[in-house]
């Protein structure tokens, strides 16, 4: 299924400017960048970002908000998480994580930048495709 079918926010634009930080193809529609910066992020299925920090001297950090599709957030070190429309993530600075689509749904979220003092991504290495495909064997069981 199309995420246009399945969210109220358009998918944007094919995301070239930060391409080289996602394994597969991906989408970005700037809702605001006033006040705080909000981006629609489309996944297609199979698509996720590289492993990243979001550094800030004060404050920062980012917010997930889920609107369509199925998907995964994980932080360095913990167990990924599976994420649904509706669900909230909240992405505290300083923390090693990577997000993205499952293997076999879009997913879409709305991606909120914590206001911050300083505040920058520190893109890491890609998710590999034995750690991305072990999620998959994980949700069989």
């Amino acid at each position: 299924m199309d995420v246009k079918e399945l969210s109220v926010f358009p998918k944007g634009k094919p995301n070239d400017a930060y391409a080289q930080y996602f394994i597969g193809q991906s989408y970005l529609n700037m809702l605001s960048t006033d006040q705080v910066a909000i981006g629609n992020v489309t996944f297609e299925a199979g698509c996720r970002n590289n492993w990243h920090i979001h550094q800030a001297d004060k404050g920062g950090g980012q917010i997930l908000l889920v609107t369509a599709g199925k998907g995964y957030y994980q932080e360095w070190g913990k167990e990924a998480r599976e994420l649904h429309p509706g669900d909230v993530v909240n992405i505290p600075a300083g923390v090693k994580h990577w997000h993205g689509a499952a293997p076999d749904s879009c997913f879409q979220h709305l991606a909120v930048e914590v206001p911050a003092e300083n505040g920058s991504t520190q893109w890491l290495e890609p998710v590999s495709d034995e750690e991305y495909n072990s999620l998959k064997k994980r949700e069989e069981y």
